[in-house]
């Protein structure tokens, strides 16, 4: 699959995640075998470009690879401004986000919001891929509702306003993120168009994902919620499909990247905010490795207040966070096996 300067066959996405996948999180998915780390999504108004969030947001380098950025917002004129804006500041990708189910963007008849709008999806679309010369891509849900499935009219009209690749999300806007993801309209999304489709929702595992590749046909998967707390697990998703590699990072390997997620939270955040950010994805990490056992010392984790009594914890915790991981690991195994 060709994305602008980026080609891989059955390519494996980080997905774009709003206040989760920052720059650290970006470049360690990358350094751990994701293909391509799509950025945090952006508004699309300009006079918002030098807030704070939005400067960190568009904080890029090349050990998180391809540059692509994921605007949001409902009106043509603003869209393709920003598009041009973030090119001109070096973005080799614009995404544009028809996929978010909140609620304080679909209020705005943005994200999954403009489903229920073809031709709006329409103007967009044609403004954005008028307005700059790299590939623009798309990201939406398979409808507004499980009664109006209408991905495959969105996915056409993608098609023809110029998108270069679209990343279909296997539930509808009002599912959110409710029940399961179904593939069914996936499928019908691949099989009505001729660009690039990625699949996402629900792939956690490398089964999963073999599973969704064979059932949809569709050209990759992006890994969205899945990867908090298991930064590894994209490039691990990418090895098994692309050779079979079913091999994932040991438990002092997957602590390890944790501390070094950790440390580069709390250095590009600050003093001030870095210890406080590092809280959810600590937690994210020790609710992946623990399941039910998670809950006392993340509460522990969230009790400490400077970036040192974090480091001192993880650093005088290790052995015990690892032996109580294998511990637990090892009676998962043996109910399995009964």
């Amino acid at each position: 699959m060709q994305l602008g300067p980026f080609s891989k066959e059955t390519p494996v996405f980080l997905a774009p995640m709003a206040g989760v996948t920052d720059l650290p999180m970006r470049q360690l998915a990358v350094r751990h075998g994701a293909d391509v780390a799509v950025g945090e999504m952006m508004a699309s108004d300009l006079s918002l470009s030098d807030s704070r969030k939005s400067m960190l947001r568009a904080q890029h380098s090349k050990e998180a690879g391809l540059r692509a950025i994921q605007l949001v917002g409902n009106n043509p004129t603003t869209l393709a401004a920003a598009a041009r804006y973030n090119v001109q500041l070096g973005a080799e990708v614009i995404d544009i986000n028809m996929g978010c189910p909140a609620k304080k963007v679909c209020k705005k008849a943005a994200g999954s919001a403009l489903l229920g709008d073809p031709e709006l999806v329409k103007t967009l679309l044609t403004a954005v891929t008028e307005a700059v010369s790299v590939p623009v891509t798309l990201k939406i849900r398979t409808g507004v509702s499980p009664d109006q499935r209408n991905g495959v009219e969105i996915a056409r009209i993608a098609e023809s306003c110029g998108i270069t690749m679209l990343t279909v999300h296997g539930r509808t806007r009002a599912d959110k993120f409710n029940g399961s993801a179904e593939y069914e309209t996936l499928r019908d999304i691949v099989a009505s168009v001729n660009i690039p489709v990625i699949a996402n929702g629900d792939i956690t595992t490398a089964e999963k994902a073999k599973y969704v590749l064979a059932y949809t046909g569709a050209d990759g998967v992006m890994i969205g919620r899945a990867a908090q707390g298991r930064l590894w697990l994209p490039g691990a998703i990418a090895r098994a499909v692309r050779y079979g590699d079913d091999h994932a990072p040991t438990l002092e390997e997957r602590y390890t990247i944790m501390r070094d997620h950790i440390q580069q939270v709390q250095a590009f955040y600050g003093p001030v905010m870095g210890y406080k950010i590092a809280r959810k994805h600590a937690g994210w990490f020790f609710e992946a490795e623990l399941g039910e056992a998670y809950l006392p010392i993340k509460r522990a984790f969230n009790s400490l207040d400077c970036t040192d009594a974090q480091d001192d914890f993880l650093d005088t915790k290790e052995n015990t966070l690892i032996d109580v991981m294998s511990r637990l690991h090892e009676k998962s195994v043996g109910r399995m096996a009964a």
